[in-house]
């Protein structure tokens, strides 16, 4: 079976491809992918496959029978573009949309199981079970389109369910896993300090926002060095810090914004507690005022062990897989998290590292090494297979 799959994608891999650089050429930003749809909507039609469209939004989700009795497995991908200007050289691929690219591999994903989905449909006279393709959008904004998909029913009766991500940063060959913890929650946060505004000469009338907000900029860096469990993780982050006055003026008024990454619920709690307490104390001890917000993100990606060993034993069996890495956790976020809150399953990353000049995701000059989709459809492909065998 495996080797009937195997040369069918070998065969497709040029329509991988062009499928992948057209999607690339005309991607689309999260919650606006109408004509991203539409495509894989098509594509799927033509060939006589089972396909619904506006599932959740604007996902698209495929069902092919196997002609025998077997559970069910979900596949996912995700196709959503950026808000980023593609500034690659010499690409004949590259965007025709100013200012939107797909700057994080997800034409790839999408390129990857529309020819997966191709070949297990050829392939239905053999195969056991059912199989179930989710083409999610808006994996990259805020709430994502995991969570109003799954409210569709795409998991109705799905006994587990896989997933990977194309990755730059990871040699080509290589699949990168782990049991447990493998991306972060990804919160964010904004706050607005209010204070008194005044002339620069006389800050003794004034209660200055800028060093009211520096304070607490500097407070909050202890609250992962000294409320966090040194066994566990967390991440916070200051990404934004604006004060937009004259030199001469005392700002009455800063907004900060930034990120929090965490694996455990109880962490995460603590984070957006005790930021609260630091900012609260800070502005008292300053008499200064203060609007907090703290935005909940997507919940942490926590692979299931069984399904996470059984990709991990697939997958080193694929040919072109050079390395199945156990490797550390990842801070950056992903909504498949939602997926594995429901029912078993595990998310992998692909290697991806392309010959040339490697950029990293959600970098205007991104791109990945094509021949990474072959090995992704490969094993994914394999592991929805087997998973009926076992």
């Amino acid at each position: 079976m495996n080797t009937k799959l195997y040369a069918a994608l070998d065969a497709a891999y040029p329509e991988m491809v062009e499928i992948r650089r057209h999607l690339h050429m005309n991607p689309e930003p999260s919650f606006h992918e109408t004509e991203t749809a539409r495509y894989i909507l098509s594509y799927y039609e033509k060939l006589g496959v089972d396909v619904k469209g506006n599932v959740g939004g604007n996902g698209v989700v495929a069902t092919i029978k196997g002609a025998k009795p077997g559970k069910t497995v979900a596949l996912r991908a995700d196709f959503d573009a950026l808000p980023i200007q593609d500034q690659k050289e010499n690409i004949p691929y590259r965007s025709t949309v100013d200012g939107v690219m797909h700057a994080c591999g997800h034409d790839g994903h999408t390129a990857t199981l529309l020819v997966l989905g191709k070949t297990l449909f050829d392939m239905r006279d053999e195969l056991a079970g059912t199989y179930v393709l989710i083409h999610q959008h808006a994996e990259e904004l805020v709430p994502g389109g995991a969570k109003s998909m799954i409210s569709a029913g795409v998991l109705d009766g799905v006994d587990a369910i896989f997933g990977t991500h194309l990755w730059s940063m990871t040699p080509f060959g290589r699949i990168d896993t782990r049991v447990g913890p493998l991306m972060a929650a990804a919160d964010s946060f904004t706050l607005k300090v209010q204070g008194r505004g005044g002339h620069g000469a006389s800050p003794h009338e004034t209660i200055d926002a800028v060093v009211v907000g520096s304070q607490i900029v500097s407070n909050l860096q202890t609250l992962v060095s000294r409320r966090v469990d040194p066994l566990e993780s967390a991440v916070l982050s200051i990404g934004s810090f604006v004060a937009q006055n004259p030199f001469n003026i005392i700002a009455d008024q800063a907004v900060l914004s930034g990120t929090v990454r965490t694996f455990k619920e109880d962490v995460r709690s603590l984070m957006e507690t005790e930021m609260e307490r630091v900012i609260k104390g800070t502005s008292l001890a300053n008499n200064s005022d203060y609007e907090f917000n703290y935005k909940r993100g997507y919940s942490a990606v926590i692979n299931h062990e069984n399904e996470t060993l059984f990709v991990n034993n697939i997958a080193a069996t694929v040919p072109g897989v050079t390395e199945v890495y156990d490797c550390p956790p990842q801070m950056g976020g992903e909504d498949f998290a939602y997926y594995l809150e429901e029912i078993p399953g595990s998310f992998f990353f692909t290697g991806a590292m392309p010959d040339g000049d490697v950029y990293p995701h959600h970098h205007p000059k991104f791109d990945f090494k094509e021949e990474a989709m072959l090995i992704a459809a490969k094993t994914l492909g394999s592991a929805a297979i087997h998973f009926n065998k076992e």
